[in-house]
Parts: C-alpha cells; structure tokens; sequence
C-alpha cells in the first residue's frame, strides 16, 4: 500500500453538514432558552454555556472515536452488546437509575445525568452490524436468520419501554430494521417482521394508559388545549406564526413560557416560528444532506470491500433520519409525543455527546474505506505495470 494510501482522509462533506447543524442548533437553543435560563439562574446564556461544553466534549469522543480501527468493535461486538443491556439494567434499579419527570432513564454519575438509552442504542446497532456479516447467509436466505436479532431487538425494547422510553424503542426498532434489510434479508420477512413489530407496539400504546393519552391528545389536540393538547397546541401555534420568512430571530413568542421544552424536544418549533418556511426548509436540507452522505460513505465502503462498516455508516443514517424524522413529525403535530430530541441541535447532554461521538465513527469508516480503495487501486496499478507485455514492451 502507498503512503499516499496510508494517509489520513477526512470526510469534509460530512463534518461540514455536522458543523452546520450544531451551530445552527447553538443559534436555536440560545433564542429557545433565553426566558427560562434568566429565570432560573439570572443568567441568560446559561444554555448556550452548557451546550458549548457538550459540544467541545462530543467532538473530542468524536476523535477519540475515529482513532478506533472499527475491526476493534467488530471483534468486540457482543460485550458491547452486553454492555449495552447491563446499562439498561442498571438505570432500571432504584436508588442507581435516577428519575427525571417521571421517568427513570437515567444514570447520575459526578453530578451530571447520563442518558443511558443514548448508548445503548448504539452498542445495539453495531451488534446488529456485526451480525450481519457473521450470519449472512443464514440471514439471507432463512426466516430464522432474520428472527434472532429481531428477538434481541425485542429484548432491548422492552428494556427501553420500562423506563418508560416508547421513542427510543422505535428509533431502536427502525434503524435495527434498516440495517437488517440492507444487509439482505428477505423483504418478506422483513414485511412480516415490521407488521408484528407495528402491531406489538399498538399493543403496547392501548394497554398503557398514558400512552394512549398521549395517541388520543395527538389525535384531537383542541379538545382539551389547556392540559392534555397544551404542549401540541403551542408547537402548532408557533409553526403557524412563522409562516414564510418567520417573526425574525429571537422574537418568539411561545418561547416565553408558552411552549414546554423550548429549548429541548420542541426547539423545531421555535426554528419555524423565528426562521420561517425558508429556515425549516434550510433545516430539512441539512438534515438530508447529512443521511445521503452517510449513505455515500455506506456505499463507499461496501465498494471497499468493508461490510460491517458499511452497515454501521448506514446504520448512522437511519438513526439520525428517523429521529430528526420523529421529533420534527412531533413538533408538527403528525406523530404522537415522543421525548425525543431534534440530533445535533436540541439541547440535550447525553444526546449530543453521543451523537458527536457516533460522528467519529462515521469519518472512521470514510477513512478506512478510502484507505482500502486508494490500496485497491495501487495494488491493481502495480499489477498492471508487472504484466509480461507491458514489461516487454517497455524493454523493447
């Protein structure tokens, strides 16, 4: 392999996406949070202060990240998986699990609270990579092959749903899906696979009675607009008054007390009413923009003959697809409510950390695929230059 080959590659695309979207994030939680960071410490950039840190934090996991060679979690997948269990376990034992309106999704360590779902879910998804190309002939061409991680998916929910953490399961279930489905198994079981899961999860919603709350509010937000619809009602009045070019930037109104979760679950909200039609169609672009690239680098990898990386690039892609998708399909009124964060631009501790951190990963498989095909290539260039009538000729 040539220096050359050995170098270090950056994907700039991607961290340019990645920086666009955090900063514009920084921008948005700094206008959603200001009313509530003066009330409750007096300082109005509190928000912005603690997002920043999170930010420095997660870019350098992001590199620590990419220093990792991914054959390391291939090899390593099924103790991260455990691990990844244990850590829902372990948020799940009272008086460890720490509780936070309502719900114990938590692990405080020094201080700080620590969203354990946040990594579990992607320790779960790498073991679903790995997976895939350890058992792709069974998963091609069985039911079984597609049944045993699907059951382990099954497993991680209802972990997640005793929490309770109904969106995580679904961004879980959704992305674990994906990845299984691009790695090759058989549409029709993954149709019969997606039905049953859609139908344990409606299961799940009816026999809880919050979440059916939540499903009936959504419904019908206007029938009870001060309580039950309160939160869906102000997040559609915000989107409304935002109309083409929006009220300009930081002159929100739902922010002020109107809109819970401003600067978290529904900053979107507060983005469609400042920025307008233009800034959520900026938003959505970037969004966009950011899962085709992982989805480029996914098919750059399988090129390079790299599978599992393949499948965690794209793995990527789903993941922040379907929860940018959720979380905005919340804000505007589509879906039910979820606790879900907008990836890389709510203010959310555990969430952006991790996400930076999955960032890394992803500019670690557009590093090594670029290394495999600039060495693919120079092998087949040597091998050109060492055929008998190329040397002939050029002796000649």
């Amino acid at each position: 392999m040539t220096a050359r080959a050995k170098g270090l590659h950056i994907d700039s695309v991607a961290l340019s996406l990645v920086a666009a979207i955090v900063l514009l994030g920084l921008i948005m939680v700094t206008s959603a949070s200001i009313s509530i960071a003066s009330k409750e410490s007096g300082d109005a950039f509190a928000y912005l202060e603690r997002q920043l840190v999170l930010c420095l934090i997660g870019f350098f996991l992001a590199a620590l990240v990419f220093c990792i060679r991914t054959e390391y979690l291939e090899k390593l997948a099924w103790p991260l998986f455990i691990g990844a269990v244990a850590l829902l376990f372990f948020v799940l034992i009272p008086g460890l699990g720490h509780v936070v309106n309502g719900s114990r999704r938590w692990i405080r360590f020094l201080g700080f609270n620590f969203q354990a779902s946040e990594l579990a879910r992607v320790l779960t998804l790498i073991f679903i990579a790995s997976y895939a190309v350890r058992r792709e002939e069974e998963l091609r061409n069985t039911a079984l092959g597609l049944i045993k991680p699907i059951g382990l998916l099954i497993f991680v929910a209802l972990l997640l749903l005793a929490e309770p953490d109904f969106g995580a399961a679904s961004v879980l279930f959704i992305s674990g899906f994906g990845i299984l489905f691009i790695a090759g198994a058989r549409l029709r079981y993954v149709l019969i696979a997606a039905a049953g899961g859609a139908g344990a999860m409606a299961l799940l919603v009816m026999l809880v009675p919050y979440r059916m709350a939540r499903v009936t509010s959504f419904l019908d937000p206007w029938a009870d607009p001060y309580n039950s619809g309160f939160q869906l009602t102000q997040s559609l009045i915000a989107i409304g008054r935002g109309e083409w070019f929006g009220v300009g930037l930081g002159e929100s109104v739902q922010k002020l007390f109107y809109l819970p979760e401003a600067h978290t679950d529904f900053l979107f909200a507060v983005l469609a009413e400042e920025l307008g039609l233009v800034g959520v169609a900026a938003t959505l672009a970037l969004f966009i923009a950011l899962v085709w690239r992982s989805f480029w680098i996914a098919q750059l990898a399988s090129r390079a003959g790299l599978r599992f990386q393949a499948y965690l690039a794209a793995g990527f892609g789903l993941w922040l697809g379907a929860q940018a998708l959720i979380n905005i399909g919340v804000n505007m009124g589509v879906l039910p409510t979820k606790g879900l964060t907008l990836p890389l631009m709510s203010y959310g501790r555990s969430s952006m950390i991790v996400t930076l951190a999955w960032v890394g990963l992803l500019l670690r498989v557009y590093h090594e695929a670029m290394q495999n095909t600039r060495g693919m290539a120079s092998v087949r260039r040597a091998d050109e230059e060492a055929r008998p009538g190329r040397i002939a000729g050029a002796t000649a």
